[in-house]
């Protein structure tokens, strides 16, 4: 994914001289081309991620676009009150791309883990909160965060994500989820990279009989509302899953709108990673089987909730 986005921000600068990429002290080599073609234009804000946003501020009140790029904590959590006050307060058109989404780097410990970011991100007023499948959708996604009004936040994988098909076809629209899968049984809705792990549940789902609609939320601020009360008419078993903290995430904000938009007769499941830091070492796939959010964790907890 982080190929993609630094081929897609390259061609995009070509034609719009307002995009500015500041790095914090990552990336350097995977931006040689970006520095080469454009090196007026490209900022190693060193390990510094609070000053980087201040300096995002900055430019796009000179009308700049900044877009940030950094591994996923460091540009949020550490810079929160920069993000809320300096850029969403100001509602500055920016852009926070970061790396390492969920469990990416689940080998470097909790302090690269990010399982609370889109929690901190969606309750902060005028941000905007994308969460693409694949590097299809990351270029996808930059475009339209590019033409959007005030602050976006981009949440990447980082590399070996396995492209979806079914996306290929979408047109994507910020706000707007697609509906992967039909099945009549319940309706599976999930945000970012771990869409790879529901079709691997789906698949062992389909094994026993069970068919699934799925449907893919890359938008998780805003939510797409119209597919929300489709599926509300439709369905009365709800999964959601994904690759965040159990508290605050997309689970969350979708149970959120049915609890303001719909008289409640559904049931609801929603898998996602504890509300525990996760202090072993290992790879991604380690790291979500062993938290029960990997393809065949999400089959049983789906069987069993669905007895």
């Amino acid at each position: 994914m982080r190929n993609a986005f630094s081929k897609e921000i390259t061609e995009l600068a070509e034609s719009d001289e307002r995009i500015v990429l500041l790095s914090g002290d990552i990336g350097n080599r995977l931006f040689d081309e970006f520095k080469k073609k454009y090196p007026n234009r490209f900022y190693n804000c060193g390990i510094a991620e609070q000053n980087m946003t201040g300096v995002a501020a900055g430019l796009s009140l000179s009308g700049f676009l900044p877009i940030t790029y950094t591994i996923a904590p460091f540009c949020t959590t550490r810079c929160l009150e920069q993000i809320r006050t300096d850029l969403a307060y100001h509602e500055l058109p920016s852009i926070i791309v970061s790396v390492g989404g969920g469990l990416s780097y689940a080998g470097l410990g909790p302090t690269h883990h990010a399982l609370e970011d889109i929690s901190f991100l969606r309750s902060i007023p005028n941000m905007k909160v994308i969460c693409p499948a694949d590097s299809f959708e990351v270029k996808q996604s930059l475009k339209e965060a590019i033409n959007t009004n005030g602050p976006v936040y981009l949440r990447l994988g980082k590399k070996g994500e396995p492209d979806i098909d079914d996306l290929k076809d979408h047109d994507f629209k910020i706000g707007k989820a697609f509906q992967l899968q039909k099945g009549c049984d319940l309706c599976i809705l999930s945000t970012g990279t771990i869409l790879s792990e529901v079709f691997k549940a789906n698949q062992i789902l389909k094994e026993n009989g069970i068919n699934s609609s799925i449907y893919h939320f890359p938008s998780v601020k805003p939510l797409d509302n119209i597919a929300l009360k489709t599926i509300a008419k439709k369905y009365n078993k709800i999964i959601t899953i994904e690759e965040h903290s159990i508290i605050g995430g997309f689970g969350s904000a979708i149970a959120e709108w049915f609890t303001d938009n719909v008289k409640l007769n559904h049931s609801f499941l929603r898998i996602a990673t504890p509300d525990s830091f996760f202090k072993k070492s290992g790879s991604q796939s380690f790291a979500r089987e062993t938290l029960k959010i990997s393809g065949k964790e999400i089959s049983k907890q789906t069987l069993n909730f669905l007895s």
